[in-house]
């Protein structure tokens, strides 16, 4: 059976999970916690590159700010795309605000900016707040 290895959103540990269509329960081997919670993960930069060396599954990056209106109204909307994709994509933020080296590092002009990566590598961007509906397109994609 194929196997994928997912970073745990509670303790950052990196699990090897089956490949599935749908997910019932999985469970980190190493925290017990969830791994089908979808919500969202706030990353530093070391976190970041944690994430990106040791996760297979799509991850999504909103680059926002707190300060930013179009960040904060689409922030509910990213959650809400997020719940449609349990193990499948990893949905995180940054604040650029505080881990402004992220920021420079993709070269963000503009917030929100949201960024798709596989296998550590920008497959794709958009810049501007979308709706829950548009996010799902987007993410749909490049699964």
């Amino acid at each position: 059976m194929n196997k994928i290895n997912v970073v745990c959103p509670h303790c950052g540990g990196v699990n090897a999970i089956p490949i599935k269509e749908s997910y019932v329960k999985a469970t980190c081997g190493h925290c017990r916690g969830s791994l089908l919670d979808t919500k969202p993960i706030s990353v530093n930069s070391s976190s970041f590159d944690k994430l990106m060396m040791n996760d297979e599954r799509l991850i999504i990056a909103d680059f926002w700010a707190p300060w930013c209106g179009p960040c904060r109204s689409m922030a509910p909307s990213f959650e809400e795309a997020a719940r449609s994709f349990p193990l499948k994509a990893q949905f995180i933020k940054i604040n650029t605000e505080e881990v402004q080296q992220l920021g420079s590092r993709f070269g963000i002009r503009s917030i929100p900016t949201v960024i798709a990566f596989k296998n550590n590598r920008i497959v794709d961007q958009f810049s501007g707040a979308l709706p829950a509906s548009g996010i799902i397109a987007f993410v749909k994609k490049h699964l």
